[in-house]
């Protein structure tokens, strides 16, 4: 259950995890990268894409690091350029719009040693170059690795960090999700619970109902099966009631 949810959410969020290496002389540049926006009915929409993959970005997400594309994007047509900085590295595009929030281009993304250094130290490091595009994309930083190491549910390996950082799980969330109902050491397990829609307040409804030390295999199950703390209290009490 747990995997096959947190494969459903990566086909979702289409995060670039491509083990191709890049084509560029400087072992930490990739060059053959594209970028589409759309206007889109409700919102600016805009993907970046690299090979076989792509990540779309939301450009209302309050992220600092997006602001100069979403205001390059709302230009007139014509040539437009615009760059992406984050711990992971630099992403420089260049493109050409029809109109505001309507155009393509091409990006050149140079990652930063030294938050490769971080990772390393961490026992994170990428097996990939493409993973730090990646994590660019997504935003998974060194604070978030440490937080969630400190929460408890460390990161073993580059894709955990991705996986947490395109879910938004958050030291917070993993800390709210902890209870006397349910175990959580692996955060795989905050993963499947975050793909899922499980909060601390569903995990305290079941401990309410009773339930003590569960696994994450069996809260994702209950979640996806509806049952709710207020459904698990009726059972155990109708439970009680046949006995007698």
């Amino acid at each position: 259950m747990k995997t096959s949810m947190i494969a459903a959410a990566a086909a979702l969020l289409t995060i670039i995890a491509c083990a191709a290496p890049s084509n560029a002389a400087d072992p930490l540049v990739m060059t053959d990268i594209e970028w589409k926006a759309t206007s889109g009915k409700n919102q600016p929409h805009f993907r970046v894409s690299h090979k076989r993959s792509s990540s779309d970005l939301s450009l209302d997400s309050g992220r600092a690091a997006l602001a100069p594309v979403r205001t390059a994007l709302q230009g007139d047509a014509g040539s437009v350029a615009f760059t992406v900085a984050h711990e992971a590295g630099t992403l420089a595009c260049t493109g050409t719009l029809t109109r505001a929030f309507e155009g393509t281009g091409r990006c050149r993304f140079t990652s930063d040693p030294a938050f490769e250094a971080a990772l390393g130290a961490r026992k994170l490091a990428p097996d990939r170059r493409s993973d730090m595009l990646a994590m660019l994309l997504v935003d998974a930083t060194i604070a978030l690795a440490d937080g969630l190491s400190d929460a408890g549910v460390k990161p073993t390996d580059t894709d955990d960090l991705i996986a947490a950082a395109a879910l938004e799980v958050t030291p917070a969330y993993v800390r709210d999700l902890k209870s006397e109902a349910l175990v959580l050491t692996d955060v795989d397990d905050a993963i499947a619970c975050k793909a899922l829609g499980v909060d601390g307040l569903y995990v305290r409804g079941l401990a309410a109902a009773g339930y003590r030390k569960l696994s994450a295999d069996d809260v994702v199950g209950m979640k996806a099966l509806g049952v709710t703390g207020e459904y698990a209290a009726a059972m155990n009490r109708a439970t009680r009631g046949a006995a007698q």
